[in-house]
């Protein structure tokens, strides 16, 4: 069999367990909704006439019996329809248009600067193992990693807006910006593409100098993780028989680090990167509330404040999917760099 037989072969195999993987999480999210209340009365409790709360949950079907329920709701599912919030009455749909590109362009920025700080600080260690700079680099690693994301915010926004000025303290661009991209056709709802494509240099700036707080606040816990693994698996990798040929043919051990044994040190680097990524997609609800970052994590909690149970269901199950989906692309892109993993 070719080799691309083979990688189409894995990814098929990969897809078919991903469908299982996704339908098991869809209905425990779904089960454990119900488990916490009906979710028409826990959002309108108090502010809807017992009538309008009923016809209400007609609407919705929650008079049906539970495994009606279920059924109806991955029947809608499978045809993207993911429910309409108790609260605004609102298609999840458009609320899923409205905020995941937000996130989207947060966990890129925050893997962009894990990334540039994990990868170099790595390689730099490993090339210094158990010397001054390397101990110094693992502290560094330990407490960025360590340290709870909110935290991080509040400190970001304490040192560098505050103090220093330097930076604005939340949102993903200025009131002005904001004016000036309302009447600017087509939007994406990725504000830095936006801005590139209204072609205004200040507004581009603008937007970057309100990403740089977020993103350093989610990424660098990455860039933590990134760092220990680079470091660990660089200087693995630097002790196999391959590097040792290399060095005895009087290669210098800078070429030899970087060419031999650092493209096999980031196998593993990219599978676990990829999957930071995707849990980025799915945990940034601390860091979107602490800079008013309007994305799914920001919407996730305001409907969570809400009780608005069928929005959280939505948005929940999508990031699921799309973790889901992700993983079988970081999957993709191993398979394609390293041709063990498809064997």
């Amino acid at each position: 069999m070719s080799r691309w037989g083979h990688l189409l072969r894995y990814l098929g195999f990969r897809i078919l367990l991903v469908i299982p993987t996704v339908w098991f999480l869809v209905t425990l999210v779904f089960f454990l909704i119900r488990l916490s209340g009906d979710p028409i009365t826990a959002s309108l409790g108090g502010r809807a006439t017992p009538e309008e709360i009923a016809r209400r949950k007609i609407e919705a079907g929650y008079d049906k019996p539970i495994y009606q329920q279920y059924w109806d709701f991955l029947r809608k599912l499978a045809t993207g329809d993911f429910g309409t919030t108790s609260t605004g009455h609102q298609p999840v749909g458009e609320v899923l248009l409205q905020y995941a590109p937000a996130t989207f362009e947060l966990a890129f920025w925050a893997m962009l600067i894990a990334v540039a700080v994990g990868v170099p600080a790595g390689r730099f260690a490993a090339a210094r193992r158990d010397r001054l700079p390397d101990i110094v680099f693992r502290l560094g690693a330990i407490l960025v990693y360590a340290a709870p994301v909110f935290f991080v915010a509040i400190l970001l926004k304490l040192v560098f807006s505050v103090w220093l000025g330097w930076l604005p303290n939340g949102g993903r661009s200025s009131t002005l910006v904001e004016l000036e991209l309302a009447d600017y056709h087509p939007r994406t709802g990725v504000m830095i593409v936006d801005v590139l494509l209204a072609g205004d240099g200040s507004a581009i700036v603008d937007v970057l100098k309100h990403a740089v707080l977020p993103a350093l606040a989610l990424g660098l816990m990455t860039a933590g993780i990134v760092f220990r693994l680079v470091r660990a698996n660089l200087i693995q990798t630097s002790q196999a028989g391959y590097v040792e040929a290399a060095k005895a043919r009087g290669l210098p051990k800078r070429r030899v680090l970087g060419r031999h044994a650092f493209r096999n040190a980031l196998i593993p680097v990219i599978t676990v990167m990829g999957m930071q990524t995707a849990a980025m997609l799915g945990g940034a609800v601390l860091t979107e509330n602490a800079f008013d970052w309007k994305g799914l994590g920001y919407a996730l909690a305001d409907y969570l404040v809400k009780r608005d149970f069928e929005a959280v269901q939505g948005i929940v199950v999508f990031s699921v999917i799309v973790i889901a989906l992700f993983s079988v692309l970081i999957d993709a892109a191993t398979a394609a760099i390293d041709p063990r993993v498809r064997f």
